[in-house]
């Protein structure tokens, strides 16, 4: 008996929000920027499913960018250290969407 190997694949993306009520985002903050890992058998369910998870944490996502997998980034030359792997990987092992880094934005005229 052969084991199938897994077609999902993991995904980087950057994903922008907006504020809506109980997003958890600090006071003062216009939206954020998302870095996140999202497994799918290709980017655009990637990016489906961190739409669907962003929305049930009551974030408001605006807009998402795809870097593509591991594999694509390195053939691009991105540097990806070890924790940033960890982290990919442990979105494979679970099916799921991992945030690894949030970034605030702010109004510049504060």
């Amino acid at each position: 008996m052969s084991v199938k190997e897994s077609r999902q694949k993991v995904f980087t993306l950057l994903v922008e929000v907006g504020r809506s009520a109980d997003d958890g985002l600090p006071d003062g903050a216009t939206g954020a920027a998302l870095m996140c890992y999202a497994s799918g058998v290709d980017e655009a369910e990637a990016v489906r499913e961190t739409v669907a998870i962003l929305k049930q944490a009551d974030l408001a996502p605006l807009d998402v960018s795809g870097y593509g997998t591991l594999d694509e980034r390195l053939a691009e030359g991105h540097d990806i250290p070890d924790e940033e792997r960890e982290l990919m990987q442990r979105a494979l092992d679970e099916n799921s969407v991992i945030v690894a880094q949030m970034t605030p934005f702010y109004d510049k005229a504060e």
